[in-house]
């Protein structure tokens, strides 16, 4: 069955409207400032479920520290992890120095502009696959993110869960079907830029929408109610006791996460699971699983910390260790003012104001 979305919808005119107002107030973005499919690269990586607010100094600071795709990839991934330090989802910055390796071995440091080549690079799917080959090499390929399917869903009267993958697809192909040929960067950063400031999730500002007159939903009066999209499962908490343990020269130890999984190869203080541990068989399970031995002094502080799909929530204590015996390899036993040279999730960094 043809897809009718599309029947009786001026797409010209559409693409009009939005391309003219996107040209007089789209926001001056660093990443805006040529068409460098690394720089391109590098912001969209950042920008995945993080604001534009706060990328705007990390990029600025990634970029000077490794202004080409030779300089990111000769980086140890250590220090690629500290410049990531408080921006969150590291596994973005780990697949990105991996793919960059790639693209220096495999395509002699020219960021491929052909589909299959890019698609194949980690960390890279369809969203920023068609960010990078529409606004760096002028491809008409669709770039589709939650802005977009936002917008779309208002403007064609979309009413289809955009959780489901499927229709986020269905979205891809729409969005290919109305792109702007002539001006494929300017259509796609035009859509997201319409999603971040004026069709926003709640009490979107119709009367200065640019396509108003597309709009099927405003027409309506069911803007508020577009897009469909069932909630997220319940976050599962998980407690934790953190550790600031220090000797008796006032150093402290610090522990390496596993190369796998939630915050991996960062570094942290020292957890104890509480769903696991009770309280009289703490300082025994440090024992064993650290080979650490120490008197658990005072509560400093609770934290709780949000991830996508988990929250923790903290209790933070000072030690102090009067004994050490073989410790596990992934301890590290520091001077306070080295704790700087290591990166650390936003949860740990939180917790150094005890220190």
């Amino acid at each position: 069955m043809k897809d009718n979305t599309l029947r009786y919808f001026n797409i010209s005119l559409f693409q009009q409207n939005l391309l003219h107002w996107y040209s007089l107030n789209k926001r001056d973005l660093p990443w805006r400032k040529d068409q460098d499919p690394y720089k391109i690269w590098v912001s969209e990586i950042m920008l995945q479920q993080t604001k534009v607010d706060t990328v705007i100094p990390y990029f600025n600071r990634f970029m000077m520290k490794y202004p080409t795709v030779f300089d990111l990839a000769e980086a140890d991934e250590q220090s690629v992890l500290k410049e990531w330090e408080g921006l969150g989802y590291y596994s973005r910055a780990k697949n990105l120095h991996h793919a960059v390796k790639e693209v220096v071995s495999v395509y002699n440091g020219e960021v491929p502009n052909d589909f299959k080549q890019l698609v194949s690079l980690k960390g890279i799917g369809p969203y920023t696959r068609g960010a990078i080959l529409s606004i760096a090499f002028n491809q008409a390929e669709p770039a589709v993110d939650g802005n977009v399917m936002r917008v779309l869903s208002r403007v064609l009267k979309i009413e289809k869960n955009i959780a489901n993958q499927q229709v986020k697809k269905y979205f891809e192909y729409i969005t290919k079907e109305l792109i702007s040929t002539g001006d494929p960067a300017s259509f796609n950063q035009g859509l997201m830029e319409l999603g971040a400031l004026i069709c926003k999730p709640k009490a979107p500002l119709c009367d200065l929408c640019p396509v108003k007159e597309s709009c099927r939903a405003q027409k309506e009066g069911i803007q508020e109610q577009l897009p469909i999209k069932t909630k997220a499962k319940k976050q599962k908490t998980f407690k934790y006791i953190a550790l600031l343990i220090t000797d008796e020269k006032e150093n402290i130890i610090i522990e390496k996460r596993p190369s796998k999984g939630l915050l991996a190869n960062l570094w942290q203080f020292p957890m104890i699971p509480l769903d696991e541990v009770s309280e009289d068989n703490q300082e025994k399970w440090l024992q064993k699983s650290y080979g650490l031995s120490v008197d658990i002094k005072e509560e400093k502080g609770v934290l709780k910390h949000v991830f996508s799909h988990i929250i923790w929530d903290v209790h933070i204590y000072t030690a102090k260790l009067h004994a050490e015996n073989e410790t596990s390899k992934q301890l590290r036993k520091v001077a306070l003012s080295e704790l700087e040279d290591y990166p650390f999730p936003v949860s740990h960094l939180n917790m150094m104001k005890f220190l």
